[in-house]
């Protein structure tokens, strides 16, 4: 099936355009880029909202100080807000994929699984502040001795072979962030409206099969939830650059599966590529490690301008006269209204009579103001500083909030930011019913239907017939 298109856009494009806009905003990448550059790695992971769950005296004294040197090495060249950048996302509102173990790094070990620096993503319940960590993964059953119970609690431990990293440390890493441009096919490529990079599948493909201890061979592509490409890597000798075929003899499912499979990364089209050459970002609005790897990229004039602000001050039709609604002693107030007035006609409201146009006006600001949207987005993607800062904008910091949308969706992210702290408590198997996307308080008391639930409690919980979208988070 086509994808959704608005004015010709894809909707994939438009959920990239608005992840670009809200999810990594830029007072995460100044502060963080502040931190990285005088050497506290740790503090900018803080700033970039990265837990970090590993303890180098520890590794230290289980694998020695070769492997914490270099560890040490890649902590101080991760750039967090780069990374949180290119993070993989899922429709329609660009969240963080939940629930991801992604390699950044390998290192080799004396046993036979080699050790990984890994990115965590939590599971969709307890995603509030869209908060991810960074650990050592240290083969099977290393997490149940961790310091952190929630990695033990996390429903998919083990690095993810479809979304990885270590081949493409240019996403993550700051002193190689300039090959973007020469990896996702930006420099002298044509414009195509895909999604997948076929282009340089082949280039790709020898790096992965040259981290595998494969010189050629065959390899996989995901092109869909339930299929594969099988293609081959060849070339006519050691002086051409190699390509990429289809396999010519059909594998079972079961081969097919254990072929190498190249990650979304170099798969699919870089997502900043396709809105700079889409006019839907300028790029002096991307990240200033990408912006200046892609800073010759042509495309069309950007449609993105600055974001809209909230007018200060509105103006209102009232009593025949246009009046103004503006912050004074930081709360909106109907300026053009005597104080003494204003008492009396919210008096008037409290016992029943029409309120006048200028109170109405403030009463929705606060209730479900036109700046609701964009506080949404801030706030789906954990940036409570910035939704409170546009709220404070509107309204004024001494702004008593009233019940309403706004009001509701500021109580829904508090309380899913409980959630989230349990989860890192240990105190939240997220393992059960990980698919559910309400409120852990909400759900975590019900028992899922599944095969081995008794058949006289599937039958009444199937009589019953209540709504389910009471658990559901807006």
């Amino acid at each position: 099936m086509a994808p959704h298109t608005t004015n010709m856009v894809p909707s994939r494009l438009l959920m990239w355009q608005r992840v670009r806009e809200y999810a990594v905003p830029p007072s995460m990448i100044e502060t963080a880029t502040a931190r990285r550059a005088v050497g506290d790695w740790a503090g900018a992971c803080a700033a970039a909202r990265i837990n970090v769950d590993l303890d180098l005296r520890a590794v230290r004294d289980r694998h020695g100080t070769d492997l914490v040197t270099r560890l040490r090495s890649d902590l101080r060249r991760l750039a967090p807000d780069l990374l949180r950048w290119h993070m993989p996302r899922i429709a329609p509102d660009g969240r963080l994929r939940p629930g991801l173990t992604i390699s950044l790094a390998r290192y080799g070990s004396s046993g036979s699984t080699p050790l990984h620096l890994v990115v965590r993503t939590p599971p969709a319940r307890v995603d509030a502040g869209q908060w991810m960590s960074l650990a050592l993964w240290e083969g099977q059953g290393s997490e149940a001795a961790g310091r952190h119970p929630h990695q033990y609690l996390h429903p998919h431990p083990h690095p993810d072979r479809r979304f990885r990293l270590d081949l493409h440390r240019h996403l993550w890493d700051a002193g190689r962030s300039g090959e973007l441009a020469l990896r996702c096919g930006g420099v002298g490529k044509p414009f195509s409206n895909s999604p997948w990079a076929r282009e340089r599948w082949a280039a790709e493909a020898e790096v992965l099969l040259r981290a595998e201890g494969h010189p050629r061979g065959a390899f996989t592509v995901r092109t869909g939830a339930r299929s594969h490409t099988v293609l081959e890597l060849v070339a006519p000798d050691d002086s051409h650059a190699p390509t990429c075929r289809p396999l010519r003899d059909a594998l079972s499912p079961q081969e097919t599966a254990v072929l190498p499979l190249l990650p979304e990364a170099a798969a699919r089209a870089l997502p900043d590529l396709e809105l700079l050459r889409a006019g839907l970002v300028a790029v002096e609005r991307l990240h200033p490690l990408v912006a200046t790897a892609l800073a010759a990229v042509p495309g069309p004039e950007s449609m993105a301008g600055p974001a809209a602000e909230p007018a200060d001050p509105h103006r209102v039709e009232c009593r025949g006269e246009v009046h103004r609604i503006a912050l004074r002693d930081g709360t909106l107030t109907a300026i053009d209204h005597d104080p003494v007035q204003l008492r009396r006609e919210e008096l008037l409201v409290a016992l029943g009579g029409p309120p006048l146009p200028c109170l109405r006006a403030i009463d929705a600001a606060h209730r479900s103001p036109e700046a609701l949207p964009a506080v949404r987005e801030r706030l789906l993607h954990g940036d409570v500083t910035g939704a409170l800062a546009v709220i404070e904008g509107l309204l004024g910091p001494g702004a008593v909030l009233r019940d309403g949308p706004l009001r509701e969706e500021l109580r829904s992210a508090a309380a899913r930011r409980v959630d989230h702290g349990l989860f890192r408590s240990g105190l939240v198997d997220t393992r059960r019913g990980a698919g559910a996307t309400g409120s852990v308080s909400d759900t975590a008391q019900r028992p899922r239907l599944d095969r081995r639930m008794p058949v006289g409690m599937c039958r009444k919980r199937n009589s019953q017939g209540r709504p389910r979208t009471a658990h559901f988070a807006l």
